[in-house]
């Protein structure tokens, strides 16, 4: 599939790596929808986008946990472009703690529930409602199409993130089951899960964190979020890719 003149469907659209290849793919000449939770953010994102060259660019205020408007958003998508062929499940959230804390043999803090769900309902329950609305607007126009889920090297487990690992794993089994499932509408599914990228996010982290951080990359850098973008450029691009999941992470392994 070419970037130029498709249509684009990109959650967390307005901001990191979501507006990165947002803005990657409008230099191509990519039509482009972008899904994110702030107004404000999208209006400045449709601006740059357009400025880099897209040819149609619209922005849409959406909770993706919420399935009857993610239903009536992706309706509104294929019916302003005629069609979408691409999507790309990005948003996500971060609620990071330890599963449980001790000291002097007493148990002194549990992960609550609620920032176990929280995070599940984002990052696994969002993709899931926005990747099955995208797979039957595309099946039923019969022209195939991509989704791509943003994964994360911690899906192989990682301390500290018991409800974001589990979420991150969980949309790699999503994408290869829906890789055989839609493979018969022409639908490709891939996985793309990056290691340490430079984000706004990571740029918040306090120093020790970020030396501690960059100490397990053998490359010893931040990845940058046009490499994402890239990597997305090739699942789109290479039309026998599907099922399978391509690591970005300089080496590292959790």
């Amino acid at each position: 599939m070419q970037i130029a003149n498709s249509t684009i469907v990109i959650t967390g659209g307005a901001q990191g790596l979501g507006l990165a290849m947002a803005s990657h793919f409008a230099a191509d000449g990519a039509n482009l929808a972008l899904i994110d939770m702030n107004a404000e953010t999208l209006a400045a994102a449709e601006q740059q986008c357009l400025a880099a060259g897209a040819k149609q660019v619209r922005g849409y205020v959406l909770n993706v946990t919420d399935e009857a408007a993610v239903e009536h958003v992706f309706a509104d998508i294929n019916q302003a472009f005629g069609g979408m062929d691409v999507l790309i499940n990005n948003a996500g959230i971060l609620r990071d703690g330890l599963l449980i804390k001790m000291k002097d043999g007493e148990i002194t803090q549990k992960m609550p529930l609620q920032q176990f769900q929280s995070v599940l309902d984002v990052n696994l329950t969002g993709s899931f409602l926005c990747g099955r609305e995208a797979a039957a607007h595309m099946a039923k126009a019969g022209k195939g199409g991509v989704i791509i889920n943003i994964s994360s090297v911690a899906r192989a487990g990682n301390m500290g993130q018991t409800n974001y690992a589990a979420t991150k794993a969980g949309v790699v089994a999503m994408t290869v089951t829906w890789a055989r499932e839609l493979g018969r509408f022409g639908i490709r599914c891939g996985a793309i899960a990056p290691g340490f990228i430079e984000t706004p996010m990571t740029a918040s982290m306090k120093p020790e964190a970020i030396d501690r951080a960059l100490s397990m990359v053998p490359l010893r850098r931040w990845g940058q979020p046009d490499e994402i973008a890239h990597s997305a450029r090739y699942i789109i691009e290479n039309d026998f890719f599907s099922g399978r999941v391509v690591e970005i992470d300089g080496g590292v392994r959790l």
